[in-house]
């Protein structure tokens, strides 16, 4: 790498051309020094790039975070975020999912903004190194910040494991069970098809599944709408809210007659009701015996979340759509949700997802963590990770990911019978091979645009 000359203007800082963390490898003596600066250069090194961290402790060893950058890819078409760490030690780094489907780009910039500020620390400092990085931006929290974050923090796990010779979930306390029992989806465009998918489910070794059936309407989520159900709507392929809630009873009615009583069943509404329809949903569910009533209102109406939970017969399972640790801490603490569904990658990592799932534990609420295609196979080996060691345990998602999945992280965790088994292996135990990665570019906008195609059959937007 060419040197880079000393600082001689703003324009140099701006310069996008200039790697936002050094190739060189770091020399682990070196430190960098801020008050031997002042003006603008306060914020670069010596050699007028970006600052090496002071580590504000000594170590035992000399080992230190060299690099840290995020790789984007999209093997199912969906894009995936996963952080790099690189260590001073040749070979020895960690992977960390930081995947914002609908933000991707976003969260790959705020990594390469916030990974300065661990390069030049020691990777065992997890607290103290990510607590670093929450406070950094001053205005904090947020799905992408918070993504940022935990693929950071995640990737910190991954080498601690390694240095230790250690699976994760050995250094969280080891198991509670032998294996984490998990759900997939039954989904099709009528009643019928939806219960053919649910049976070739039950046959593969599942107990638990989740029943989704399109309706007219192309808003229909989980299961495929049909388009021009409304002929007389102003927008014909809406999705109208009354007439699922009248037609969801019925698919589950179906279910009971046909897949028995052996079987959990859950549904997952993606917020598109008002509490008081999601009490009448729940009521209305009540025979069919469900395990849960998945993301039953909007975020923006978390705060009834209470009320609807007392009122309802199934439990609530809700949390894939948050952006925090306090937000999560208001739905444990005030009785808003009976399986907290958390994005781990969503709120911060793995260090704040053992807290909140430590006071879920306590306060009696179990988990069900989100872990459909979007997020990556790092992050599904950290929700196994979790899942094994904690008694609070209820269910996971699961997700089938493709060969071109399984070629770009060697390692990816499978399904067998109905069941997920984190790796032996030091760390997470799953590879990043780049050179496949880079195989598969994101494209853009193309979830976007899933979003905010769901509309009502009077044209209104419907919340995704």
């Amino acid at each position: 790498m060419p040197s880079i000359p000393p600082h001689s203007g703003m324009s140099e800082r701006t310069d996008p051309d200039r790697p936002l963390v050094p190739d060189r490898p770091l020399d682990p003596d070196r430190t960098f020094e801020p008050e031997r600066l002042s003006g603008p250069d306060r914020l670069l090194g010596p050699d007028g790039g970006l600052p090496q961290a002071r580590p504000p402790w000594t170590h035992r060893d000399g080992l230190r975070i060299t690099r840290v950058r995020a790789v984007v890819t999209a093997p199912e078409g969906t894009p995936l975020v996963v952080v790099r760490v690189d260590t001073s030690d040749d070979g020895l780094y960690g992977l960390g999912c930081a995947t914002f489907t609908q933000r991707y780009a976003a969260v790959a910039a705020a990594v390469d903004n916030v990974g300065p500020l661990a390069v030049g620390r020691h990777p065992a400092d997890i607290e103290d190194i990510t607590r670093l990085v929450h406070y950094s931006s001053y205005w904090r929290n947020g799905p992408v910040l918070n993504n940022a974050l935990s693929g950071l923090d995640q990737a910190l796990w991954d080498i601690a494991g390694k240095r230790a010779g250690l699976p994760v979930h050995e250094l969280l306390g080891g198991r509670c069970r032998a294996a984490v029992e998990v759900y997939s989806h039954a989904a099709g465009p009528t009643i019928g098809e939806t219960l053919d998918r649910a049976e070739q489910l039950i046959e593969a070794g599942y107990r638990n599944v989740r029943l989704q059936t399109g309706q007219p309407g192309l808003g229909a989520y989980g299961a495929p709408g049909t388009g021009g159900g409304y002929p007389r709507s102003p927008h014909p392929d809406g999705w109208d809210p009354e007439r699922y809630l009248r037609s969801t009873p019925a698919l589950f009615a179906a279910a009971r007659g046909r897949l028995g009583d052996g079987v959990n069943l859950m549904h997952d509404v993606h917020s598109r009701l008002t509490p008081k329809q999601a009490v009448v949903l729940a009521r209305a569910l009540e025979p069919y015996g469900l395990s849960f009533l998945e993301d039953v209102v909007a975020p923006e109406f978390y705060d009834h979340l209470p009320a609807v939970r007392a009122a309802s017969p199934v439990p609530v399972a809700v949390g894939e759509q948050l952006g925090s640790v306090p937000d999560a801490v208001r739905l444990v603490r005030d009785g808003g949700v009976d399986l907290l569904r958390l994005h781990t990658s969503s709120v911060g990592g793995l260090t704040p997802t053992r807290k909140l799932v430590a006071l879920c534990e306590l306060l009696g609420v179990r988990t069900a963590f989100h872990s459909p295609g979007d997020i990556s196979p790092v992050g599904v080996a950290a929700n196994l990770a979790v899942d094994i060691s904690s008694p609070a345990f209820g269910f996971q998602e699961s997700h089938d990911y493709n060969e071109a999945t399984h070629e770009v992280f060697p390692g990816t965790p499978v399904v067998a019978d109905g069941h997920l088994r984190p790796s032996e292996e030091p760390g997470w135990g799953i590879a990043l091979d780049e050179k496949a990665a880079g195989r598969f570019p994101p494209v853009k906008f193309l979830h976007e645009r899933w979003s905010a195609q769901v509309r009502r059959p009077d044209g209104a937007l419907e919340a995704p």
